[in-house]
């Protein structure tokens, strides 16, 4: 039968209230970091839950869980830093608080079982994963020449190819999580926004991918006759338990891995370094197509979202994507590789180094005179030149008082030339927040163990990435202090 509800997130309080003070009849014994956690799911409102899985019961059968319930506890296991269901099962059973704190009655926990039915009604799919289990094992993937080099790029699909693809093809929001990121969307990342935490309407996105191992081998076994033929090199298919995962090259320590790679969007500007939107690529994919898919799948997933500046590192460095962002009004942030630098000829006796300022004609960078941004160009005076004295240079290159001038459009080179320019206070100012989206994937691995979780399915670490992400944002929230809420709590009690 369908999940029962009735009265929402009130109901869930005075179920814990009277079930908390029977367990707990001195309820300032417990420590006060536990107390911290008790406030966090207190607050946490999980209804909507219910209203949006309710098509993902049957009208027969017995009465299950309810899907709030559920969720919020899957929230506090990983809140804990457990990372076996088992083991949490267990934990409900022997801990009153848990199960409390979840809004399971004392006597009657969930088992392992429940957990994982719950866990299939938020994969919008029959199979467990994205691809089909057998397929053809695929070429290592090649390593950076040198310490910190990432994943070579590949000759066939390229950003020059790709980019006007998914403009042309926009991405349909029909991916198996797409009920996960709807409980995300609309209980947390919607919530993070009324709070004055994101933007949504300017939106300044740090992006950066990471490695996620989730095996020490790729899990696969021969399906075909060949062994017993005496080939023992045959190409034929493999059976793959983890068929979504594959062999990357970790650039930071140098080394292979198995597994996925996370690319994730975070708010830069959000004091807590906020996550937006993930995707789980495969280890092989180069940051620049994950990038790309990222961004255009949450465009669409995402619609409302007004992106106005993108920080990216040097693996996005492409000309292609300049151009896309002068289009769509989008400021790139972008760091330039280092095999393309200085030398960019400009208006034919002028060359730019990488900062996008013009040299003059005896070697000198020219000075900033100011920017326009409604024309989208900066101006350049000469650098022997000065407002009272003119231009003392030894040999002028233009008759004019102040010398010679150079206006730099956007249009001519959006790569090198940037509004701000990227020799600016601003410009350094604002592409420093980049690291906010390595601090939150470090919060991902290390603090919430998101590798730990040892799971075999797309499915799994999809709903394992979520959860830690409603995690973060509810970290982030504005919380009373445990003073004040137990005085609260004595009144309500």
């Amino acid at each position: 039968m369908l999940p029962i509800t009735s009265g929402g997130h009130s109901a869930y309080q005075d179920t814990f209230v009277s079930d908390f003070l029977i367990a707990y009849p001195d309820p300032f014994s417990i420590s006060k970091s536990t107390w911290k956690t008790i406030i966090e799911f207190w607050h946490l409102d999980l209804s909507l839950t219910d209203t949006f899985m309710l098509d993902c019961y049957s009208k027969y059968g017995p009465e299950p869980r309810l899907p709030s319930c559920m969720l919020r506890s899957y929230l506090l296991s990983i809140k804990l830093k457990v990372t076996s269901i088992t083991v949490w099962v267990s934990m409900l059973k022997e801990c009153p608080l848990y199960a409390i704190i979840s809004g399971f009655p004392l006597d009657d926990t969930p088992g392992v079982g429940t957990f994982y039915d719950f866990f299939s009604r938020l994969w919008v799919s029959d199979s467990d994963n994205l691809s089909p289990k057998e397929r053809f094992v695929k070429k290592k993937v090649k390593k950076g020449q040198k310490l910190g080099d990432k994943t070579p790029l590949g000759i066939k699909l390229t950003c020059d190819n790709l980019l006007p693809f998914l403009i042309d093809h926009p991405i349909k929001t029909v991916h198996p999580f797409q009920l996960i990121f709807k409980l995300y969307h609309q209980q947390f990342l919607n919530v993070s926004a009324q709070k004055g935490l994101i933007n949504p309407a300017h939106l300044s996105l740090a992006g950066d991918g990471t490695p996620v191992r989730t095996s020490s081998l790729l899990r696969k076994k021969r399906i075909c006759d060949c062994n017993k033929n005496g080939i023992n090199d045959c190409k034929c298919k493999r059976l793959f338990s983890q068929p979504d995962t594959n062999s990357g090259w970790d650039s930071s320590r140098a080394c292979y891995f198995n597994g996925y790679h996370l690319f994730m969007f975070v708010a830069s500007d959000s004091f807590s370094d906020l996550p937006v939107f993930p995707l789980l690529e495969r280890a092989s994919r180069h940051d620049m197509l994950s990038f790309l898919h990222t961004f255009f799948s949450m465009k669409a997933y995402l619609p409302t979202f007004n992106v106005e500046r993108l920080l990216l590192d040097s693996a996005m460095d492409a000309y292609p994507l300049y151009e896309y962002c002068r289009i769509e009004n989008i400021v790139p942030f972008i760091d330039l590789k280092k095999t393309k630098a200085d030398g960019t000829s400009y208006k034919n006796d002028f060359t730019l180094n990488s900062d996008g300022v013009p040299i003059c004609s005896i070697g000198l960078r020219m000075r900033h005179d100011g920017i326009e941004k409604s024309k989208h160009r900066a101006k350049f005076r000469c650098p022997n030149a000065n407002r009272k004295r003119g231009c003392y240079c030894e040999t002028p290159c233009s008759d004019a008082k102040f010398g010679r001038t150079v206006h730099t459009q956007l249009k001519d080179n959006p790569r090198i030339i940037n509004i701000p320019p990227r020799d600016s206070k601003e410009w350094k100012k604002e592409y420093d927040r980049r690291t906010s989206a390595e601090r939150s994937n470090k919060r991902e691995k290390n603090d919430y163990l998101l590798e730990a979780g040892k799971h075999r399915s797309t499915k799994m670490w999809y709903c394992r990435l979520y959860a830690i992400m409603m995690l973060q944002h509810l970290d982030a929230w504005k919380m009373p202090s445990v003073e004040d809420f137990q005085k609260h709590f004595v009144i309500a009690a």
